[in-house]
């Protein structure tokens, strides 16, 4: 099996998956950015760094919660 089928196979097992990944990636971005450009206009530039770098942890938190509501 080439590399190619290798990718086919792993897009199409996890195509949803990946797909609620982009969504999350792109609202949290785009929240954080909103955020930053018209409600904390003032604030300094490492804020908005952290804010982004906190949406690692809410992206497993979130997915988390969401598998716990599912199972429970």
């Amino acid at each position: 099996m080439d590399l190619t089928d290798r990718l086919r196979e792993h897009v199409r097992e996890n195509r949803t998956g990946m797909l609620h990944d982009l969504m999350f990636a792109v609202v949290w971005v785009g929240v954080v950015s909103f955020l930053f450009e018209f409600v904390f206009t003032s604030a300094p530039g490492w804020a908005f760094y952290m804010f982004m770098l906190a949406g690692i942890p809410a992206y497993f938190g979130f997915f988390l919660s969401l598998e716990v509501a599912r199972t429970g």
